[in-house]
């Protein structure tokens, strides 16, 4: 039914802009073609604002953790590959677009609006409790707090805002639905003839002098050759190597731990009870007073006989959610609740009742129930946390101390690595490499400067030490060619079974090709035998054949039937076919409501990605993609 429109919802995008929108002009992206420099280099640029290496590898990792977030049984090394993390640096460069769009149009989203969607939104619904607080234990899962998700709230609802207006104008009718998918799901009846490279291959018995001649032939001699390569040694100072080095006593621990008190202090929490009084924003003047006193009535009530608020609440609050309980909310921190009702939790005591309170969800009367955290955690508690960040800070400390050092010393003692991993107690690394970065490379390995310093005319020449180059924040690289070895053509005999396959699929693809065509050709002059039987083809129905071929076909002129079309669809395949007559499309393959729907959603999918693009060329969005994309951001 609709599954074809479905999963090949890009190639129904890609048709329909043929069909439908000739006249949009997308403005592309700039090509990944600039290399990346420095330690955190710039990979893009919006508005004149840089978009470094640290940001995209951070947008990267978040990637993934949201992703193991939703899925803990994901290998997220699935995701480390250059589509997902082009993903990520187009996310934050469309982010950064529409950010300094906002601003050039002066768009505010205000807290009251914020808060109205997170009420509201049913796609939101899962953060919220039954009292319109927020979900904590949901919000934590989201690796969130509740500032955190009222920025992202108002981030998305700003960027919305921007293209909103745009995707939201297009007006599609169902005519205009209906005449693309009849272009998109025509059926055609055919009869075809296929030739295939492996049905000639077996005939073909290439001699020595062929052998030869193909295998010393410019053209096919790069399939034969051994890529250049480096034996390397290499050299890298960073934290983690410092880490091991640093010593401290537990006076440095207790120390840091007293001077950093607040990161060690649990968060303050409260427990209340309370009783709601509804009164909506935007209700009269009078409707609002008589709930505030009903509410004021209550608050009378419950003061003059604290021990029965929560009998009070189960009979007159007019929260759902919490009624049934006595009013109890359990404990929450700040930032859960709507403002004023925080303030006025925050600044009781346990037992006490407060005033009445307005929000946007009308009045309530609160008692405070229990107060937690705001305490220090124990010393033994999160000493191992202390000494990671000890350890962490005095190897940072000494890697600015003693950079400048190892970069000296790769430099004056040139010939040779080892007196600076003597000096510095590094370990000294081998690797294997070719001129750029191994696909996948991760570390230093994936640094395109330290391999431009590495096969350098110098280096290569005289396998001197590199300049110590920074490969990343807070890391120094050194290396040395030891064996060099240039690209070389293997000795026929080593490569000979090889040479052969590459010549029998050569001549065997000429061979099917010239035979197809002959075979147009007698087709045209009413040749007919050889035709299988007439089938129905269609891009739903494709039989097997490749997309080149199907998209060949159905686009062959028909105005005069019958009609014959050849069609190389590569990889040593030629394929022949006859048009025999044109058929409206199968209304079993789509239903005509959804349809609709899926083409309005294309043509405003269209339309945004124009704005969007005219956008990305008024504010100068580049993209320079480093040849070593993302460092590897799975572990």
């Amino acid at each position: 039914m609709f599954e074809f429109v479905r999963t090949h919802n890009r190639l129904f995008q890609f048709i329909l802009l043929i069909l439908i929108l000739p006249s949009f002009a997308l403005v592309g992206m700039q090509g990944y073609s600039s290399f990346m420099d420095g330690s955190n280099p710039s990979v893009a640029t919006v508005d004149g604002r840089k978009i470094t290496q640290a940001e995209w590898d951070g947008a990267h990792k978040e990637q993934i953790e949201r992703l193991r977030r939703q899925m803990p049984n994901l290998d997220a090394k699935l995701f480390d590959s250059p589509e997902i993390k082009r993903e990520a640096l187009d996310t934050l460069v469309r982010e950064r677009v529409l950010r300094a769009t906002a601003s050039a149009q002066h768009l505010v989203i205000s807290d009251e609006r914020v808060q109205r969607t997170f009420l509201n939104d049913p796609q939101l619904a899962f953060l919220r409790n039954a009292d319109g607080s927020v979900n904590k234990a949901v919000l934590a899962a989201q690796g969130m707090n509740s500032q955190m998700l009222i920025e992202r709230l108002r981030q998305d609802m700003t960027m919305q805002q921007v293209v909103g207006a745009v995707s939201g104008s297009v007006l599609a009718t169902s005519a205009n639905a209906e005449l693309a998918f009849d272009a998109l799901l025509q059926q055609r009846e055919v009869q075809l003839q296929r030739f295939d490279a492996k049905d000639f291959a077996a005939r073909i018995e290439p001699g020595e002098a062929e052998l030869e001649a193909f295998y010393k032939d410019s053209a096919n001699s790069a399939q034969f050759q051994l890529p250049e390569s480096a034996q390397i040694q290499y050299l890298v100072l960073d934290l983690e190597a410092l880490k091991k080095q640093v010593t401290f006593n537990d006076d440095d621990l207790r120390k840091y731990y007293d001077e950093n008190a607040a990161r060690y202090t649990v968060p303050e929490e409260r427990r209340a009870s309370h009783i709601l009084i509804k009164a909506d924003k935007a209700a009269s003047a009078a409707d609002k007073a008589k709930a505030k006193a009903q509410a004021e009535e209550l608050l009378a009530r419950a003061r003059k006989s604290p021990a029965g608020f929560a009998d009070l609440a189960r009979k007159n609050s007019q929260d759902d959610g919490s009624a049934p309980s006595g009013g109890d909310l359990d404990f929450f921190g700040r930032g859960a609740m709507v403002k004023p009702f925080e303030e006025a939790a925050f600044n009781l005591k346990p037992g006490e009742i407060s005033n009445v309170v307005e929000s946007d969800f009308g009045y309530h009367v609160i008692q405070l129930t229990g107060v937690r955290g705001g305490s220090k955690k124990n010393f033994e508690l999160v000493r191992n946390e202390v000494e990671q960040e000890v350890r962490k800070q005095l190897a940072q400390k000494r890697f600015a101390e003693i950079a400048e050092l190892f970069t000296n010393t790769v430099y004056e003692q040139s010939d040779s690595l080892q007196p600076a991993a003597d000096k510095f107690k590094l370990a000294l690394q081998n690797a294997t490499v070719q001129r750029t970065p191994a696909p996948g490379a991760a570390g230093p390995l994936a640094s395109v400067k330290l391999f431009e310093s590495l096969f350098s005319s110098e280096a290569l020449r005289n396998k001197r030490n590199t300049e110590a180059v920074e490969t990343a924040a807070n890391q120094l690289t050194a290396a040395r060619i030891v064996q060099y070895s240039p690209a070389r053509l293997q000795p026929l005999a080593d490569v000979k079974t090889k040479v052969r396959e590459q010549l029998v699929r050569k001549l065997a693809t000429a061979q099917a090709v010239k035979a197809g065509q002959d075979r147009l050709a007698a087709l045209k002059k009413g040749e007919l035998n050889g035709l299988g039987e007439p089938v129905i083809l269609s891009r739903p129905l494709a039989r097997d054949l490749p997309r080149k071929v199907v998209e060949a076909i159905l686009a062959a002129d028909a105005s005069k039937l019958p009609a014959d079309v050849g069609v190389d669809a590569g990889a040593g395949t030629y394929v022949v076919s006859r048009i025999l007559r044109l058929l409206p499309r199968d209304p079993a393959v789509i239903d005509e409501k959804r349809a609709a729907q899926q083409y309005a959603q294309a043509w405003s999918n269209a339309e945004t990605l124009a704005y969007y693009e005219a956008l990305k060329t008024r504010f100068k969005a580049v993209v320079k993609a480093p040849q070593a994309a993302v460092s590897s951001a799975a572990p």
